[in-house]
């Protein structure tokens, strides 16, 4: 016998019709208070405080899968290690659910004892937000950590557990009765969610970026309306952000023309138009030297190697017979000069010592 595929029907269903009606009745679906999570662009904030609708609706599968993984990994760091997940914090101008809290024995001896982990933090209480990442950008995650935004989100949550404490809320009255905690750390935890890669982060908490974040919040809850904002991002089709906001049509609005980038919505008079060409031919030149550099880069991280010819190369010389060696060290070559490396008989003898 053989497999067919069938068409989605209301008989056989797709499952991420399911997936998507689930992940609309979740409590931060529901949300329309502005959450830490919220703050990664200044404009989608000032919406959200101003109580716009969403505009659009995107894709979610990858975020809904990015959100079974979190669930998942959190359930067991909760089982196994007696952290507290998903612990609500909130005040008069934003709320947010820390993704894990590791209590210092000091704090874990003043809660009960079914709450406490089975190993305290060493260091302090520590704050913990988990990340799931695809494997395309998994090396900018390795090589720079956080983003600014991401370092925001997790500064809010640690200043809402320090000024304020946990959230008075059904569930979690026992840890509302600690009053604020000292938080000593921020530690960040990336996910493959390709292949189960782990990359953890930490660091000391830092007063100061803490109170740049909440000046942040400030900020866009002075904003008289949300096109006062500023956009953090290059628009649809040239960032994901962009491209799965709700409020993408209320931002960029519709293009001038169709078919055109809706990016030409920022061109005004010919001042825009200047400056635009201007960008343009800068981004060219920075452009033609990152290629210099990577190509220069690549010739000198590229060992030398040997490219096989006929009894004699082009220049006449007799080829080395297999299983000899006629390697020799840079400083003996009489030329020392890279312009005529390409054309040098011998070149694919010389070693880079």
């Amino acid at each position: 016998m053989t497999a067919q595929p069938v068409e989605f029907t209301e008989s056989t269903p797709s499952l991420w019709t399911a997936a998507h009606d689930v992940d609309a009745r979740r409590p931060r679906s529901l949300q329309r208070q502005l959450g830490a999570s919220d703050t990664v662009c200044e404009r989608r904030a000032a919406y959200i405080v101003a109580g716009t609708a969403p505009t659009d609706e995107s894709e979610k599968r990858a975020a809904i899968l990015g959100t079974y993984i979190h669930e998942g990994l959190l359930g067991a760091a909760r089982s196994e290690y007696g952290w507290l997940v998903e612990r609500a914090v909130a005040d008069n101008t934003i709320k947010g659910h820390i993704d894990a809290v590791q209590l210092d024995a000091a704090t874990a001896a003043r809660v009960p004892a079914r709450h406490r982990p089975k190993v305290p933090a060493q260091h302090g209480v520590t704050v913990e937000d988990v990340k799931t990442k695809s494997t395309f950008l998994w090396d900018k995650v390795r090589r720079y950590g956080p983003t600014e935004a991401e370092l925001r989100q997790v500064y809010l949550y640690a200043d809402l557990l320090r000024t304020t404490g946990f959230e008075d809320v059904r569930g979690q009255r026992y840890l509302a009765k600690l009053g604020p905690l000292e938080v000593a750390r921020i530690r960040f935890r990336f996910v493959n969610r390709d292949n189960g890669e782990e990359h953890v982060e930490e660091f000391a908490f830092d007063a100061m970026v803490a109170t740049r974040a909440r000046w942040w919040v400030q900020r866009v809850r002075e904003l008289k309306s949300p096109e006062e904002g500023r956009r953090d991002f290059d628009g649809p089709g040239l960032d994901a952000i962009c491209d799965h906001c709700p409020f993408m049509t209320a931002c960029w609005g519709l293009p001038k023309q169709p078919g055109t980038p809706v990016q030409t919505v920022l061109i005004h008079n010919d001042a825009d138009r200047t400056q635009t060409l201007a960008d343009y031919v800068r981004g060219h030149e920075l452009e033609t030297e990152g290629k210099r550099i990577k190509r220069l880069a690549a010739r000198r991280s590229t060992p030398p190697r040997r490219v096989r010819t006929g009894p004699t190369n082009w220049h006449g010389a007799a080829r080395t017979p297999r299983g000899t060696s006629t390697s020799r060290p840079w400083s003996t070559c009489t030329t020392r000069r890279a312009s005529r490396c390409l054309w040098c008989p011998t070149r694919n003898a010389w070693s880079p010592t």
